[in-house]
């Protein structure tokens, strides 16, 4: 399952998607990773979550960004959710349609069980109809 927090740069999207997983690992079971386009929040997340400064390494286009996300997966079997904060610059997506690379991560979220929720810097009226049922929260 693939969840979005929408709205536009500086609205507040950070801000619930790191008291989300704060909140989720109290309970969780499996491994929670949160992704981000720098280390700037590595210190807001409790130490239980796996952080992953998605700068470090290099990914040129969406399609290595899938496969990024997918070795991930393939060395943890008990990820349980994955949160992916600026995704649209993590992905290497800036200025160009999210939702084929949404699609696919909602297609890897079913194949291993994994919850995805992803933060996109569009507002929901900017997303494609077939995105609009996967959002949690449009600021």
């Amino acid at each position: 399952m693939v969840r979005l927090i929408v709205g536009h740069k500086g609205k507040g999207k950070t801000t619930e998607i790191l008291a989300r997983v704060n909140a989720e690992i109290k309970t969780a079971s499996g491994s929670i990773v949160y992704l981000d386009k720098s280390n700037k929040h590595i210190y807001e997340l409790n130490n239980r979550i796996r952080y992953i400064d998605v700068s470090r390494f290099p990914i040129r286009n969406s399609d290595q960004f899938v496969g990024f996300i997918c070795g991930i997966i393939s060395q943890d079997h008990d990820i349980e959710s994955m949160y992916l904060d600026g995704f649209m610059t993590c992905a290497k997506l800036e200025g160009q349609d999210v939702t084929e690379t949404i699609l696919e991560l909602d297609r890897v979220s079913t194949l291993f069980n994994i919850k995805f929720v992803i933060s996109l810097s569009l507002d929901k009226s900017e997303l494609a109809p077939e995105l609009q049922d996967k959002v949690l929260l449009a600021l």
